[in-house]
């Protein structure tokens, strides 16, 4: 029997500390020494410390007290002499500032906070559905609208074109269904990023998470696809460049054969959808396997696709697990097993990869230490992280967005052109003589539309109503 990726956390030993990304995935005090030079001796060459140290410093403008020291560090279960070896201060001087007796720099404050952060095993991490495809052998297409999606149908605008060999599909947003008479080819559901984050509004007005719908899934025979795992890194654990260069270096242990190493612009938007760039972007296994990880810089792809700030964004780096086929399918079916993301995504990764750091004069990979930044971001094995619900209402904004690049300028030259000759009110004359088509009205529908209104039949009496700007749960 196939046992799924390697969940069940095999013990292997890599000098002092554990591949398995268990509590002992690193030795302590290798963890001190290691993340001491690092944030004193060489943060220009991390910049993942660097940041966060410069995160740190804004914040302590707020000012950190003894007794929130102490509370922190009972919170995460942290002794006073492991944060006293890890500041590089005796546990009395430690004691003295925790009791108010002795007040600490700003500097020395600064590295207690940052070390209670860097403590924290889920800090700035989440874990999402980024992508959904999954086939439905049934080419009844209002039976999987309405029964399993819980959309009705007469909300869905049509058409009559498809991708993957399918004749139509029905869309709300970027939710999609696509259909086909043909019975080998039935439905097929495809959510995009966007897509998942419009469905979880249904999922949340139906009062339903992504385990309930899986489980409908399974009812249905639904076949899966593909399935994206997502981790977004807010805090920036993750230094891509960084990895990349220990990929070049083979400072890393892996199943995969393959990696690949996108400099900031280089990823052109043929090789991935709905990715113009993503910054420094770095790949790990075959594009063409069953599984493969990305790993990017997500504040560069939200500068370069919405202007925002780079220091501004809320999640610095994303690190996406891409399962296709039976590897999507045994990922489904341990996130129904334990309803435990973390377990599953990291499970899947610490099965992949391990970065490591070389010891001096050793050969042997094996005897090389788990690399402190990775051992970080993996964390231990009992980290509660839940699946993030991130609903995101759908808007005309992509759609206004293209009329702004690509219309308007056209506008304002007939503007131009009608006063040129003498028809001021030409504009305004094309419009009253356009004509809606049957799928703009259905797309004014959509938008006048609460989504309570749009609920199938049987979860329509749910009782839950969502607020349509925010996609948050309202009560009724």
């Amino acid at each position: 029997m196939w046992v799924f990726m390697g969940l069940r956390r095999q013990e292997k030993r890599v000098g002092n500390g554990w591949v398995s990304g268990g509590k002992d995935a690193v030795s302590f005090p290798r963890l001190i020494h290691a993340l001491s030079m690092r944030f004193f001796a060489g943060v220009h060459k991390y910049p993942y410390i660097h940041g966060l140290k410069n995160e740190l410093e804004e914040d302590r403008e707020m000012g950190l007290s003894g007794a929130t020291i102490r509370e922190r560090r009972k919170e995460d279960h942290m002794t006073q002499q492991e944060l006293a070896d890890l500041v590089g201060i005796s546990r009395q001087y430690l004691l003295q500032i925790e009791s108010g007796k002795t007040q600490a720099s700003d500097k020395l404050l600064r590295k207690i906070e940052f070390f209670l952060d860097l403590y924290r095993p889920d800090a700035g991490l989440e874990v999402l559905l980024d992508y959904c495809r999954i086939r439905f052998p049934s080419v009844d297409v209002k039976h999987i609208l309405e029964d399993v999606l819980g959309i009705r149908l007469k909300y869905m605008i049509r058409e009559n074109h498809a991708l993957y060999g399918y004749s139509a599909q029905y869309l709300m947003g970027d939710i999609v269904v696509m259909h086909s008479e043909d019975e080998k080819q039935g439905c097929l559901l495809e959510l995009k990023g966007k897509g998942c984050r419009q469905f979880e509004i249904f999922l949340n007005a139906q009062g339903r998470t992504w385990f309930d719908f899986f489980r409908q899934v399974e009812m249905e025979h639904g076949v899966y696809k593909r399935i994206d795992i997502a981790i977004n890194d807010r805090a920036g654990w993750l230094d891509i460049p960084y990895l990349a260069e220990k990929c070049r270096k083979e400072e890393y242990s892996t199943i995969f054969r393959a990696y690949r190493n996108y400099q900031s612009g280089e990823l052109i938007r043929a090789r991935e959808d709905d990715r113009d760039q993503m910054g420094n972007t770095l790949y790990l296994g075959s594009m063409k396997s069953e599984i493969y990880f990305c790993i990017y810089e997500k504040d560069y792809e939200q500068y370069v696709k919405t202007g925002q700030e780079i220091e501004d964004a809320d999640v610095k780096n994303r690190f996406e697990i891409r399962l296709k086929d039976d590897r999507a399918t045994h990922a489904v079916e341990d996130l129904l097993d334990y309803e435990d993301p973390a377990k599953t995504a990291f499970g899947i990764i610490n099965r992949y990869v391990t970065f490591l750091i070389p010891k001096a004069g050793e050969e042997d990979i094996t005897k090389w230490d788990v690399d402190p930044m990775w051992a970080r971001f993996i964390g231990e094995e009992d980290r509660q992280l839940k699946l993030t619900d991130a609903p995101e209402p759908y808007t005309l904004e992509r759609t206004l967005n293209w009329i702004r690049r690509q219309v308007a300028p056209s506008f304002k030259m007939l503007h131009q052109l009608a006063e040129i000759r003498g028809e001021a009110d030409l504009l305004d004359r094309m419009i009253d003589e356009a004509k809606l088509s049957p799928q703009h009205k259905k797309l004014l529908k959509q938008q006048q539309t609460e989504v309570k209104e749009m609920l199938a039949e049987r979860f329509a009496d749910m009782g839950i109503r969502v607020d349509p700007d925010t996609g948050e749960i309202m009560e009724a």
